[in-house]
């Protein structure tokens, strides 16, 4: 078996559909067809659903010409790739600018600040208003006065509709026209925002709060990406924290879309500590690749609480045995690794809504000799991250394609979105009523509208959970 260095990406989706995104055949046909095969192959050997698809069987080809024949048959290597997926994986994809992909594993992108969801008017509707989930600083939707809680519902004085709200998403700059909303209605006032793009690194520790009340110290973090270089402010949160001696810990995931599996097990760490050395997941490749790693290397199956942060660094653990976790429909990846890790340990209460469901894991494969980044064909930058594997939690709860649902199901609202950390934000208000044990009747809310997208929806990082590497295989 060939060699390569592992770098496990975990990619979840908000909306249900797939995260893939067709890509143009930037190469010429001998290149086109090198891709092809580097498609090909990569995934008849690290597919999850490799048995659902008979073109990816062993015995499909019985020589290269044969093989390149079938190859020949897809006009770009895009609808090669989505031809071989499973009906069941909504997202594997394909990039054909893995410089791209590797600067945003790394929180790099350009970004205006303005962090959005996307809203349909309603069931039948092709119009669309958008809501400002929260602004990042030095940022251009800072110095324009964006805040959260803003309604638009135009760009560039054009309404927003099924047809046109991608340029939200793919222009670098634009105006955005502000509305009102009452109820279901919303009108517009009139106000633009134009706002620019820039390369932006994103620091996921967003906003922290100590609040006492009635003699419960509670701490709030609101953590938006599993980001492995921010490791160090994380942990750092949790020293502030644990020298502040919190009793109970509110984590708001409700936008976090996931991110680095050893961040995740480290936070795991961070909120527990007295659970060191046991299991927080397991995983599950295709037969094949199970079959090598317990022969080869068992202990690569199991991911275990621990006590350092990548850069060794001793984990800043607070021994809670119960925690409260915020979450919305945008809660995915290595956000629901660490509801469903700690389920097992602690009393995990989570407030909100359902969250994305999605427990497979995707590998970065390069077109190299052993799939790895050093020695990637240097005639195009094509790479892909299908669906290598599942993540178990200890109990063996896996498979919560539906999301996982709440204890207090709570829908934002998005005429009345509150300030992230404030005690009276609707969210961070209820896990503050249920530490107090002050269980007020929350079955009275309207259901919102129908979410259909967000900032990120189309950036290749977007909802990706990774382990970085840390061994290979032959």
């Amino acid at each position: 078996m060939k060699k390569i260095q592992i770098s496990i990406i975990l990619v979840f989706s908000i909306l249900l559909v797939s995260c893939f995104e067709d890509m143009d055949d930037v190469v010429g046909d001998a290149s086109s067809l090198e891709v092809k095969d580097f498609i090909w192959k990569g995934l008849n050997h690290f597919y999850l659903y490799k048995s659902d698809v008979p073109n990816l069987a062993n015995d499909r080809f019985d020589t290269q010409q044969e093989l390149n024949g079938f190859l020949n048959n897809y006009s770009s290597p895009s609808n090669l790739f989505s031809d071989l997926l499973s009906p069941q994986d909504r997202f594997s994809f394909l990039v054909s600018n893995y410089v791209a992909l590797e600067q945003a594993l790394d929180g790099i992108s350009k970004h205006n600040g303005m962090e959005f969801g996307l809203v349909r008017y309603s069931e039948n509707s092709s119009m669309i208003f958008g809501y400002v989930r929260y602004v990042l600083p030095n940022s251009s939707a800072e110095s324009q006065g964006v805040q959260r809680g803003m309604i638009f519902n135009q760009i560039n004085g054009v309404q927003l509709t099924d047809s046109n709200y991608s340029e939200l998403i793919s222009a670098e700059e634009y105006a955005i026209g502000l509305a009102t909303l009452n109820g279901t209605e919303i009108n517009s006032t009139g106000q633009t925002i134009t706002l620019n793009k820039i390369q932006y690194s994103e620091n996921p520790v967003f906003t922290t709060e100590i609040v006492e009340i009635e003699n419960e110290k509670i701490g709030y973090l609101m953590y938006n990406g599993f980001t492995s270089t921010y490791n160090s402010e994380l942990n750092a949160v949790f020293a502030d924290f644990q020298a502040e001696g919190i009793t109970n810990l509110v984590l708001d995931l409700r936008y976090n879309g996931g991110g680095s599996v050893e961040t995740a097990k480290d936070l795991a760490s961070m909120i527990t500590g007295q659970f060191e050395g046991e299991v927080f997941a397991t995983e599950q490749w295709n037969n094949e690749m199970q079959d090598f790693w317990i022969q080869e290397n068992p202990g690569r199956l199991i991911n275990y609480f621990d006590n350092q942060i990548s850069t060794g660094a001793q984990i800043n653990s607070l021994n809670l045995s119960r925690v409260y976790i915020l979450t919305t429909i945008s809660t995915a990846s290595a956000s629901e690794l660490i509801i469903n890790g700690l389920n097992p340990y602690i009393d995990v209460v989570q407030i909100g809504t359902a969250t994305t469901g999605k427990f497979q894991a995707s590998i970065t494969l390069y077109d190299s000799p052993d799939y790895g980044r050093v020695g990637a064909n240097p005639g195009h930058t094509y790479a892909m991250q299908p669906l290598v594997l599942k993540t178990i939690n200890s109990v063996g709860n896996t498979d919560y394609i539906n999301g996982l649902d709440p204890n207090i199901l709570l829908p934002e609202d998005f005429s009345n979105l509150g300030e992230l950390g404030n005690p009276q934000e609707p969210l961070f208000a209820a896990a503050i009523n249920h530490i107090l044990g002050n269980l007020n009747d929350l079955d009275n809310f309207v259901l919102p509208m129908e979410i259909i997208g967000e900032t990120k929806m189309n950036q290749p990082f977007y909802q990706k959970m990774y382990v970085e590497p840390v061994d290979s295989f032959e």
